[in-house]
């Protein structure tokens, strides 16, 4: 097939959005189809082996590290686009790539499918402080039912979020595909070297996590946790890879928490080695999003062998399964805390887990995922194909 993407994000942002386009849009190609990506120019970028085509853009000015696309710039493309042939139009992101997405589909006359990847409803508030909190929940709520119904079909990565949008009154067309692992490049990590290279003594306990350092993350909670966790593992650390805006509150809380030297920010990191290095340099990765669709990044964990503490909320409760290379928190900072000591005190354990986290992540490989993708467009342009044509010829 020929599919063209449309997002309003993609790397070097570095967030689930792009991950998640990347991964796709590599595996398809792989299998052999014919993948676009339309998205914002940010002055730097690496090849891929798929096209991408980079718009001119300009600041967000809520957000430095994202961009928005110029329309008018993407009208100079219309007509190598009309060339190419394109069976179907995928929109990635709901802002300036959704609308322009539309339009396009309604020149060449193709049908449109929408991934719906975040939880709006739980966002916006953490950004726009002055608006009630109701109101943006109401707005948000709104906006996406009203997206969502303009599209020909849906794709959603967890049954969770599917269900929030049916309860928006959504009733477009939908198939709920996971993102999924690239395995080849979640095989190895050297922790020790992480390690070495962060002057973290070899025998020192550590947690991690990865991930945008954004107020909807609860980060803040797992820094409470540390509280906890250093009063029976007193020289505990926990290593903090990502950046974002919350990176000044989070630097300021562990200050205030007394955890100075118990907390190490390394920004975020390149997936040639040292990210893998990160994760593998903890005894276990600890999450606590309320907000996520699916998060990815306890399969990364997982698939490196590195077992998880995680609450399962939304979309993580359909990744996670208790036992199976990770242990399930409740909400809860005690009880949070109490099974990541378990993990930095219990070595048996930590390897069973350990070794069950890498079966485990099998199942979450990115070619299987990639053609429940693809077997949904056909249906979708096989749908769009007999609206054309008419109950007669269709038959």
């Amino acid at each position: 097939m020929r599919v063209l993407m449309i997002s309003d994000v993609y790397f070097p942002r570095i967030n689930g959005v792009s991950t998640s386009i990347q991964t796709f849009a590599r595996e398809l190609s792989a299998q052999g189809h014919q993948i676009t990506l339309i998205a914002p120019e940010y002055g730097t970028s690496e090849p891929e082996p798929f096209e991408v085509i980079r718009v001119a853009s300009r600041y967000l000015p809520l957000d430095p590290e994202d961009r928005i696309l110029r329309t008018g710039k993407l009208r100079a493309y219309r007509p190598r686009l009309a060339a190419a042939g394109f069976h179907l139009i995928h929109i990635q992101t709901p802002f300036i790539a959704h609308y322009a997405g539309l339009g396009l589909a309604r020149r060449f006359g193709l049908p449109v499918v929408e991934s719906y990847h975040t939880f709006f409803e739980q966002y916006l508030d953490k950004y726009i402080p002055f608006v009630p909190s109701a109101w943006l929940r109401a707005a948000a709520r709104r906006f996406s039912a009203s997206q969502c119904n303009a599209v020909d079909a849906l794709v959603v990565p967890s049954r969770a979020m599917l269900d929030v949008l049916h309860g928006y009154g959504v009733g477009t067309h939908a198939e709920v595909i996971p993102t999924g692992i690239e395995l080849d490049r979640f095989s190895s990590g050297d922790g020790a070297r992480f390690r070495e290279r962060h002057d973290i003594a070899p025998a020192r306990p550590v947690l991690v996590h990865v991930g945008r350092l954004a107020f909807e993350k609860n980060i803040d909670f797992l820094l409470h946790v540390l509280v906890r966790v250093r009063r029976q593992v007193p020289d505990v650390l926990l290593v903090i890879a990502g950046e974002g805006p919350a990176r000044r509150e989070l630097e300021a809380l562990s200050t205030r928490l007394g955890l100075r030297d118990h907390v190490l920010f390394v920004g975020y990191l390149s997936r040639d080695g040292a990210l893998e290095d990160c994760y593998c340099a903890g005894a276990a990765f600890v999450f606590a999003s309320r907000t996520e669709t699916q998060g990815l990044v306890l399969l990364e964990a997982m698939a490196l062998g590195v077992p998880v503490v995680s609450t399962a909320i939304m979309g993580t409760r359909e990744v996670l399964d208790d036992g199976r290379g990770c242990l399930i928190a409740e909400d809860d900072e005690a009880d949070f805390a109490s099974k990541a000591v378990r993990l930095l005190t219990e070595p048996e354990l930590r390897a069973a887990l350990a070794a069950e986290a890498h079966r485990y992540a099998q199942g979450w490989s990115a070619p299987v995922l990639a053609e429940r993708m693809i077997q949904f467009y056909e249906e979708v342009a096989n749908r769009a194909k007999a609206r054309r044509t008419g109950p007669s010829q269709a038959e």
